[in-house]
């Protein structure tokens, strides 16, 4: 765990409250931070495939708020969840708190947790890692690991896209 996370008061052990999702996507660093923080971009790959965003707002800037909104392509049912920008250094890193609405897939809906994103330069594109702290369940954070985990390869596709149109 940085510095700059710190776990919520969660019954889990620490080690047990954290999930790591790690890939390295085929584009530019400048490009892939671009599509992480600008909510035009995000929109068309945040969420997995069975719950992707809907609406998007974002006010880039320390102690600035996000709220997304996913939608459930199980029943049409939509899934808020929002959080405040903790730090944010173009473009290598971003750390910002993460919180469900009264999600009703989770077990610990509005328990508060942090996510810390690095974006590293490889010579084959940018290595991407997110790591998330605060789970109060381990079914939580599995949960949330096949939600990033699909959300990095809806993700993976939209990077290709937008570095073959030069964007």
């Amino acid at each position: 765990m940085s510095r700059h996370m710190s776990a919520s008061a969660s019954p889990l052990p620490l080690a047990e409250q954290e999930l790591v999702v790690s890939r390295i996507f085929k584009a530019p660093r400048e490009l892939v931070w671009k599509a992480w923080t600008d909510p035009y971009h995000a929109k068309h790959w945040w969420g997995p495939p069975m719950c992707p965003a809907i609406e998007m707002h974002m006010d880039l800037r320390v102690g600035g708020k996000w709220r997304h909104c996913l939608q459930s392509a199980e029943d049409g049912s939509h899934l808020w969840q929002h959080g405040v920008f903790k730090e944010i250094v173009p473009p290598e890193r971003l750390v910002f708190t993460f919180t469900w609405d009264n999600n009703k897939y989770v077990e610990f809906p509005n328990a508060d947790m942090m996510v810390a994103i690095t974006f590293e330069e490889r010579s084959e594109g940018t290595l991407v890692t997110l790591r998330q702290i605060g789970f109060h369940s381990i079914a939580d954070r599995d949960g949330h690991g096949v939600g990033w985990t699909g959300t990095f390869d809806r993700f993976e596709e939209y990077a290709r896209q937008m570095s073959a149109s030069g964007a």
